[in-house]
């Protein structure tokens, strides 16, 4: 949830560049700010995560390009962004893992414990 002040912020100096495809919106000041880079930032759709912003407004958020790259065409290979899922019930779990039954096959490597 956005906070009061942000929102405030946003409603009297922001001015919205655009929104990507989870529903976020990111602004820039309205002004030319004397002697400083105008000011950019992201309102999150939902909680807010850094890892919700995909690679294209990353980059304009931080000045590395001057206009977001979301004109580029995307290649076929390259995969939709994701948000970090670490923590949730959608999080990666390896074989093995307690909460993912805490057994796995055994591996042709595997350790063997030391006995003396």
């Amino acid at each position: 949830m956005t906070t009061l002040g942000t929102l405030l912020y946003t409603w009297t100096t922001g001015k919205l560049v655009g929104t990507d495809t989870a529903g976020n919106r990111y602004y820039v000041e309205k002004r030319e700010a004397k002697g400083r880079r105008t000011k950019r930032w992201v309102i999150y759709n939902g909680v807010p995560e850094a890892s919700k912003v995909p690679a294209e407004w990353h980059a304009w958020l931080h000045y590395t390009s001057d206009q977001p790259l979301t004109d580029i065409s995307r290649k076929g290979w390259q995969k939709p962004h994701e948000a970090n899922k670490t923590g949730s019930s959608d999080a990666y779990l390896p074989p093995g893992h307690d909460l993912a039954g805490g057994q796995r096959e055994r591996a042709a490597g595997d350790y063997e414990a030391w006995r003396p």
